[in-house]
């Protein structure tokens, strides 16, 4: 297999393309310096294409060393043919390897083996070639021995059926036609365990649907019902037609002698060897498919998460809500230094709102508090009302938001958050992560690990390391698009840094404690363990405002800066200009990007790209995304009416709808069907992202159960 010819097919980019980034990757460069800095070489490939690159190249590698692994043992074995060897070089998948390498793997004892090792072989081969006029019984007989532990002919006929059997089930193209009668003409079924029994399952109690069609979402519901013992999960094949193919296959003479026991043995081979294997297949097949759609889904949820605007330069009081241990307060200043803790206790069983009001009017007005960040955990409702009667009675403005306190206690009971906060308790931390995840949401969530972050679905059945391994690379994409001020990013920021890992991240930590401020991005070099190669990746991530040279604020590479020089030369500007923001229609002064790339010694598409950054050196891409929304009144579910149109964020995408938070502490569900009326959907992520800020209609109310439904079709 050609892997360039591959990928360049399977990505639908040119060969050129697929040679530069190959040889990209195996240098050691990342995906997000790539992406950023390499778009020359690779034709602007962007980050999402180049790791769904990096994916292929490692899986056909793989595939390849397992097909040089399977060659050799076979050849070992001295039964490699030039057909065999033909096939298993063409081969696609790492399955239609095993498949063809299935009759040459070493196997535990099976009942063909002990039955070839009684001499009955050769009796397979009569039974197999149809030719023989007398009966099979008469042919049996012959191989009748007390020596090799044959007693009768009915037990040499039964061992020469078990070799058939076998031979039929290690066929390469009978499980690739099976395989594939079963992917697009099975059905998955499922029944309850104990139908009486009350679970979250029960729309799936006595359920079918085909294979070809089932969504993701479905899928791992009923893997998850199998494993909680609610529900007995099975693949349920086209029988009748895989039987009718096989004995087509194998029935090749009209012998009646042969005919009846052939069938048996068809029907021994599917039932006990073939069927059980497939139906794993299928099931592993569609479990993987599920999976890989849903950690897409929750790495692209994550990503509009992390990129949601900072709300700089207020001081916000963050709110850590509960009923019996009180509500943890942390005062946290425009820096995210934390000023101040209290616990207060409004809500039940104390009660105490009035000295919970005279103590956060204190705070108010003690630190000029103008956002309030409270956490959607339990007593949120109950805290609400709190804060909502509180605003009113203030003669000053203050407003808040309820924010995700999705992985707030996972952080503020880890190592990290002991070493950032050693006096505080957990509740504290949490007040004060709830506070900061509101003015930095991306320098905030790095801290948790991303599917404690909780915006997906079923990610605890998912394969956790390619889980972790997408999440952890869309966290590395978002933090190198935003970059980090050297001067401020924590180690826990700075170790996604395009070529920096934890060691490297905490010795730049301590580099800066010891030495002071960064001054210029070449002090780099002298961090321990930060060699010349980490430096080209990190550089240009690493953003110094009020440093000795302007242009390390901005994201244009060190290795580009005597072309950055060059440029402003000749348009008559001088680096300090960055600075006053002289620069801004910088663009409309370069007539010919080629030439005057080439003059300076860069190429046309990075020559773009210094000149955005210079007209708006540091820009944070997240300014673009939608604000949240900041509330001073509350609605209940009670007060929801039908036709009620309303502003809601998105809190979470999913395969079947979207979970927009309308301010009643109940999440709605805008279902896929009524996400639009302009066009089909395939997925809600055509449509809305996490932290959109949407107008959603009221079309029912469940109090009972808890359920909103909404539409966007207004």
């Amino acid at each position: 297999m050609d892997i360039i010819k591959t990928l360049s097919r399977e990505l639908a980019i040119e060969t050129w393309q697929t040679e530069a980034t190959i040889k990209l990757i195996d240098e050691g460069n990342t995906i997000p310096f790539i992406a950023r800095y390499r778009k020359e070489a690779t034709g602007s490939l962007n980050d999402e294409v180049l790791r769904q690159f990096h994916e292929r190249l490692v899986y056909l590698r793989n595939l390849e060393e397992k097909k040089q692994q399977v060659l050799s043992t076979i050849e070992e074995q001295g039964k490699l043919t030039p057909e065999l060897k033909k096939s298993i070089e063409a081969a696609e998948t790492m399955v239609a390897v095993d498949d063809l390498y299935r009759p040459y793997r070493p196997k535990r004892r099976t009942r063909a083996i002990i039955a070839k090792e009684k001499g009955l072989e050769p009796l397979a081969n009569i039974i197999l070639l149809q030719m023989t006029k007398k009966p099979i019984a008469g042919e049996a007989e012959a191989y009748i021995s007390e020596e090799k532990g044959v007693k009768s002919a009915e037990e040499a006929l039964d061992g020469a059926k078990d070799i058939l059997a076998e031979m039929i089930s290690d066929s390469a193209d009978y499980r690739a036609y099976i395989r594939k009668v079963t992917m697009n003409e099975g059905k998955v079924t499922s029944k309850a365990r104990d139908e009486k029994e009350k679970s979250v399952y029960e729309n799936y109690y006595d359920y079918e649907e085909a294979v070809s069609k089932i969504p993701g979402h479905r899928i791992l519901a009923l893997n998850r019902g199998e494993k909680e013992k609610f529900l007995t999960v099975k693949v349920e094949a086209p029988e009748e037609k895989i039987l009718r193919y096989l004995e087509k296959q194998v029935l090749r003479k009209d012998n009646p002698e042969t005919e009846e026991i052939l069938k048996a043995v068809v029907d021994d081979s599917y039932h006990r060897l073939i069927a059980p294997a497939i139906e794993r297949e299928v099931r592993n097949e569609l479990t993987e498919k599920a999976e890989d759609g849903g950690i897409k889904v929750f790495g692209k949820n994550l990503q509009q998460l992390l990129m949601q605007p900072p709300i700089s330069g207020k001081v916000v009081l963050g709110w850590d809500p509960a009923f019996r241990t009180g509500c943890k307060l942390a005062v946290v200043d425009a820096t995210g230094k934390v000023l101040d803790t209290v616990v207060i206790y409004p809500t039940e069983p104390q009660k105490k709102v009035d000295q919970a009001k005279k103590i956060l009017k204190d705070l108010i007005k003690k630190y000029d508090i103008t956002l309030i960040s409270l956490g959607n955990g339990t007593a949120s409702r109950e805290s609400e009302m709190v804060i909502v009667d509180l605003l009113k009675e203030l003669d000053c403005r203050v407003e808040y938001v309820i924010v995700s306190e999705a992985g707030a206690s996972v952080y503020s009971a880890s190592k990290l958050a002991t070493e950032e906060f050693p006096q505080f308790d957990v509740g504290q931390r949490s007040a004060a992560s709830i506070a900061r995840r509101l003015q930095d949401p991306l320098a905030e969530l790095v801290k948790i690990e991303p599917k404690a972050i909780g915006v997906g679905q079923y990610q605890h059945d998912m394969n956790q390391k390619k889980l972790s391994d997408v999440l952890g690379g869309t966290v590395e994409d978002c933090v190198n698009r935003v970059g980090v001020d050297l001067n401020t990013a924590s180690a826990s920021l700075l170790e996604y840094i395009s070529g920096i890992n934890k060691t490297i991240a905490k010795n730049i930590v301590a580099y800066r404690e010891a030495n002071g401020k960064f001054k210029n991005r070449r002090q780099l070099l002298k961090v321990p363990k930060l060699g010349p190669k980490a430096y080209e990746q990190c550089a240009g991530f690493m953003r110094i405002p009020g440093g000795d040279n302007p242009l390390d604020r901005t994201s244009v590479h060190p290795e580009s800066y005597k072309a950055a020089e060059e440029l402003l030369k000749r348009l008559g500007f001088t680096t300090d200009d960055i600075l006053d923001g002289k620069l801004q229609g910088l663009s409309r002064q370069v007539k010919d990007y080629k030439k005057l790339g080439g003059d300076i010694g860069v190429g046309e598409i990075t020559l773009r790209d210094i000149v955005k950054e210079l007209e708006k050196p540091g820009r944070d891409p997240r300014d673009e995304m939608p604000r949240p929304i900041l509330r001073t009144d509350v609605l209940e579910m009670k007060d929801l009416k039908e036709g009620m149109i309303l502003k809601g964020t998105v809190r979470n995408v999913i395969d079947f709808g979207a979970f927009v938070d309308i301010g009643v502490h109940q999440d709605g569900l805008v279902h896929i069907s009524q996400l639009t009326d302009k066009k089909f959907v395939k997925h809600p992520l055509e449509v809305v992202s996490v932290g959109d800020v949407v107008d959603v209609k009221v079309m029912s109310v469940d109090l009972q159960k808890k359920r909103i439904q909404l539409t966007m079709k207004l």
